[in-house]
């Protein structure tokens, strides 16, 4: 009798913690979506949107004039953007602007990164004022270096004359000196960033092999090359293609130092395309621009996902 009875309850057991299981995904799935929404609300009106908009528009004659009446021209933008040689040639300075500054905030993020990976005296101070030049806003950055290159008046010129240099050196308006300079900028701006993400990095390092590479006689610079470096790869690959990508679509600090000038030898693709919306009110055109930027740069991210998750399906 007591065998038939477990037998009888157990199904109806079953049937009554199964809907419970049922209700509690539910519940749980209806939590992840009221969750998410918030979030992609904002990136679907602000985002995907107006690159929506932005493409349909390379597509038309659009202007920025009153009473134009916009028509579908299809690609004659692109074909124009084709032969645009000032276009194309911004395109090559910000090719030039994006590799130099990302490399130079990532070998300078790195060594900034193995020095405060040290037992540095202060060295919670010294995290903090390397973060200072991440947090400024692009604008107060900008007038801070027109400041500091001031030819007549600019901390930098004062210092080369004391010690015997040239006078009066116009470091943002030389055609030979614009590029450079704002590189430099561009350079101090981003790699608080880069020391941030392998500072990480090198902070997950195991412990064990550098000890072990110690023991066995390996020289500093051995243990960074053979040890260090594979284990901070994925990271350096990583934050490389993410500044490369925020790097070729800098802006506010050029524009308010340089607008572009010298004679366009600063002048950025995003820049340019600024210009062309605004100044000659060309939306379509600028429009155009804008959707080559996004194609190469949707390039750029695609071959570095693709990169990155390689060695994952090689593994698998």
């Amino acid at each position: 009798m007591s065998i038939t009875a477990s037998k009888n309850t157990t199904p109806k057991t079953a049937a009554k913690s199964a809907p419970r299981k049922g209700g509690l995904a539910r519940s749980r799935r209806n939590e992840a979506i009221g969750l998410v929404v918030p979030t992609l609300i904002p990136i679907l009106v602000l985002s995907v949107v107006p690159l929506f908009i932005g493409v349909a528009t390379a597509f038309t004659d659009s202007r920025l004039a009153r009473h134009h009446e916009t028509q579908f021209i299809g690609f004659e933008n692109f074909i124009k953007l084709g032969s645009d040689t000032q276009f194309w040639q911004s395109f090559g300075i910000g090719m030039i602007w994006a590799v130099v500054v990302t490399a130079l905030q990532l070998i300078g993020g790195l060594c900034l990164a193995l020095l405060l990976n040290t037992d540095l005296r202060f060295r919670g101070i010294t995290r903090v004022l390397a973060l200072i030049p991440w947090a400024m806003p692009p604008v107060v950055v900008a007038v801070m270096w027109q400041m500091i290159y001031s030819p007549t008046n600019g901390p930098l010129n004062w210092l080369i004359e004391s010690l015997g240099g040239p006078q009066n050196i116009n470091w943002l308006g030389d055609f030979g000196l614009a590029l450079p300079a704002v590189i430099l900028v561009g350079v101090w701006v981003g790699m608080p960033q880069n020391t941030v993400v392998l500072l990480a990095g090198l902070q997950q390092v195991p412990g064990e092999l550098l000890e072990a590479a110690a023991v066995d006689g390996a020289s500093t610079w051995r243990r960074f090359i053979s040890v260090t470096l594979p284990a901070l790869r994925p990271v350096i690959f990583s934050i490389a293609s993410l500044s490369f990508i925020w790097n070729f679509n800098s802006f506010g600090i050029v524009y308010v130092m340089t607008e572009g000038g010298p004679g366009g030898r600063t002048m950025l693709p995003m820049l340019f395309t600024y210009i062309e919306a605004f100044k000659t009110r060309n939306t379509g055109g600028a429009a155009a621009m804008g959707d080559v930027i996004v194609i190469f740069l949707v390039v750029i991210l695609v071959i570095a996902l693709w990169r990155q998750l390689r060695p994952e399906r090689t593994a698998r």
